[in-house]
């Protein structure tokens, strides 16, 4: 697989568990991952570069979203009638 879509899928999945509030601490989540941790800042401060307001919240011990974001990587169709982008399923 291309390094850039495992790159992308790493980015996906950590969102999900940041959005579950499920991250664990660092050491947690790089075995989540099977990465190390040098690895896990350097995806984190990629999205810290694409604007994710990612913190680590000691109180609940997982990275967080400071406020309310979505992320989205793929390619969509357009519905030509309402002009509403629906994800293209192949």
């Amino acid at each position: 697989m291309n390094s850039i879509i495992k790159q992308i899928k790493l980015i996906e999945r950590i969102d999900q568990l940041i959005r579950l509030q499920a991250t664990g601490s660092p050491e947690e989540l790089i075995s989540k991952l099977g990465i190390s941790k040098t690895k896990l800042y350097r995806i984190i401060n990629t999205m810290k570069s694409l604007d994710a307001p990612v913190e680590y919240d000691i109180t609940v011990q997982s990275f967080v979203y400071a406020e309310p974001v979505d992320f989205t990587f793929g390619f969509y169709t357009k519905d030509r009638k309402t002009n509403i982008i629906n994800p293209f399923i192949g």
